[in-house]
């Protein structure tokens, strides 16, 4: 019972809400314009890595936490922050290495669960 009550609930509140808001512009994305998925995370990840570069980002992140962090936009904020610090320390070259390094669990762990799911999963082809 003491794990509920040292729980911060407006935390969670903040971070279901922006995350579902997020989820939302997607799901509009699809429904409304004939943007492909693939098209959808290419702009989610684009805009993420610009709203990063400019440093507004992190101020959805300080609001929301993993609500801002986990979805595709999060992600680009993550190789935009990368690439910035390790141009720094790097130089030019950084700004290749910086984003990888920065992202390097997310796309090992996305590789290692898309593997399982291809072996568990049984893939059809799309009917058109």
């Amino acid at each position: 019972m003491e794990f509920f009550q040292s729980l911060d609930w407006m935390q969670l509140l903040r971070c279901f809400v922006v995350g579902g808001l997020i989820c939302i512009i997607g799901q509009i994305l699809i429904d409304k314009t004939k943007l492909t998925p693939a098209r959808i995370l290419v702009i989610f990840v684009t805009s993420g890595a610009i709203l990063g570069g400019l440093g507004v980002y992190q101020y959805l992140i300080d609001f929301a936490g993993c609500g801002a962090t986990v979805p595709l936009t999060g992600f680009g904020n993550a190789l935009a922050k990368g690439a910035i610090e390790e141009v720094s320390t790097s130089g030019f070259i950084g700004a290749f290495m910086g984003g990888i390094k920065a992202t390097a669990g997310g796309i090992s762990a996305a590789i290692f669960f898309g593997y399982i799911a291809s072996l568990i999963s049984k893939p059809k082809m799309k009917k058109q």
